[in-house]
């Protein structure tokens, strides 16, 4: 069982909220920071993870390179580590970068609602139509994630069809 520890971000989805108030559809309910971490919490339990914690920042305006400020990140990297907690789930979504800085600064897996939300799809598909609708979702999200991942995605390579001459 993974055992995660949730960080609300609740600062940058009022941002979100507010930069997009007018594009928003009136039937679409607002929810409070508890009402969203409520079913985060709901999430992760039915996708098999133990929720050992929770983190919640509201900010004026969400960091571009991490979401939440330096001070948070550090915060959630000690209660990570006192909890041993092997996943951190954001309920906001990440951007590919967020997502890579935050880990990088965590050294721990990140992954935001979105992700999780496919996941728990990912587990409960019974049909092949379904499971190839699921994994379709999933590799589209995470194309966008995989730039620097290592070298095993080096451009580099030996072999017949990697531009070297033919013999």
């Amino acid at each position: 069982m993974k055992r995660s520890l949730t960080s609300g971000a609740q600062a940058a989805r009022d941002a979100a909220t507010s930069v997009a108030a007018g594009a928003k559809p009136p039937s679409m309910p607002e929810f409070s920071a508890d009402e969203s971490l409520d079913e985060l919490r709901t999430l992760a339990t039915s996708a098999g993870a133990v929720v050992v914690g929770e983190v919640l920042q509201r900010r004026d305006r969400p960091d571009p390179a991490t979401l939440i400020g330096a001070g948070k990140l550090e915060e959630i990297q000690g209660a990570a580590a006192s909890a041993d907690a092997d996943l951190i789930l954001f309920d906001h979504d990440l951007s590919p970068s967020q997502q890579r800085n935050i880990e990088r600064i965590l050294h721990k897996r990140v992954i935001d609602r979105t992700q999780l939300i496919l996941d728990i799809f990912a587990r409960h598909a019974k049909t092949r139509e379904g499971q190839l609708q699921v994994e379709l979702a999933q590799l589209e999200y995470m194309l966008p994630r995989l730039a620097g991942r290592g070298v095993e995605m080096s451009q580099l390579g030996g072999g017949r069809f990697t531009g070297g001459s033919a013999t």
